[in-house]
């Protein structure tokens, strides 16, 4: 896991293409939400950042069987300021048909730029694999608007995202190494 590679555009953009599909069919079946319990939450990570909630998407579907938590990070390359940086949340709501039908997506928090301009995303997936398979096509579509060097993921098997918010040490179980990592969360509030 974590290979740190995107797959072929083509294999992306096939997975995409279906990825689209299955997002039509849930809009239809009124299975995607936008909770607002955790709006302006602040996670704050290993390496000194925080992000502030803005956005969260989930799907209705059956608890996860092998649970695991996705941190994926990019720098946009042409947002700048603070008009700017409203403008691209507001407008990242139209790439929701880009996650949400995928294999195994759970759930997603969206993180507002840190300190150095960095946009997180922090979710739950049902399999390590289909959330690895997920980062790896998602690069494809950052690369078009993020500078490429600045895209990360890590994949945390065996974890709900509720339990790291609630408690983050429990990172420790799966990932005891990399204790000032950019994707340790280590509080959240």
């Amino acid at each position: 896991m974590n290979a740190q590679i995107p797959l072929p555009r083509s294999t992306a953009a096939f997975a995409e293409l279906r990825c689209m599909g299955a997002f039509a069919r849930l809009l239809a079946r009124k299975r995607i939400h936008m909770p607002r319990e955790r709006l302006d939450m602040r996670l704050r990570f290993a390496n000194g950042t925080t992000g502030r909630v803005y956005r969260e998407t989930t799907v209705d579907r059956d608890p996860p069987a092998d649970p695991c938590v996705l941190v994926v990070e990019f720098r946009l390359r042409a947002i700048r300021g603070a008009v700017g940086h409203r403008l691209f949340r507001a407008e990242s709501l139209l790439n929701t048909p880009l996650f949400v039908g995928y294999p195994g997506y759970v759930s997603k928090l969206w993180l507002a730029h840190d300190e150095h301009g960095v946009y997180r995303g922090v979710y739950e997936w049902d399999g390590p694999e289909r959330a690895e398979f997920y980062a790896r096509c998602l690069w494809r579509v950052l690369e078009i608007v993020s500078k490429p060097e600045s895209i990360h993921y890590r994949v945390l098997p065996g974890l709900h995202r509720d339990e790291v918010l609630a408690d983050p040490a429990v990172i420790d179980r799966v990932a005891p190494e990399d204790i000032d990592a950019w994707w340790r969360l280590v509080d959240a509030a």
